[in-house]
């Protein structure tokens, strides 16, 4: 109980850029990936076609995931199903 209103006072006091990632170098890649996040969040190139889906695929959908609840999960899973793998 004592750690845990510690660790509270700790998080209330500490400013909130200590959670965030500090800049500085990056790779290339980490750059394009950033910069499409970025360009996702904003919407600058969204498509002018809205994408909707209709009331039967959404219900399909959905019919689907529910669906998906139907299957048992094993307790164990077989070695020698779904697929071969080297086994040594």
């Amino acid at each position: 109980m004592k750690l845990s209103i510690r660790v509270g006072l700790l998080l209330a006091v500490m400013p909130l850029g200590a959670f965030a990632i500090e800049p500085g170098p990056s790779s290339k890649n980490q750059q394009e990936t950033e910069n499409w996040l970025q360009l996702q969040v904003s919407g600058r190139a969204q498509s002018p076609v809205s994408q909707t889906a209709t009331s039967a695929e959404r219900e399909r959908s959905l019919q689907r995931w529910l669906d998906s609840y139907t299957h048992p999960i094993p307790e164990y899973y077989k070695q020698s199903e779904g697929g071969k793998a080297k086994q040594e």
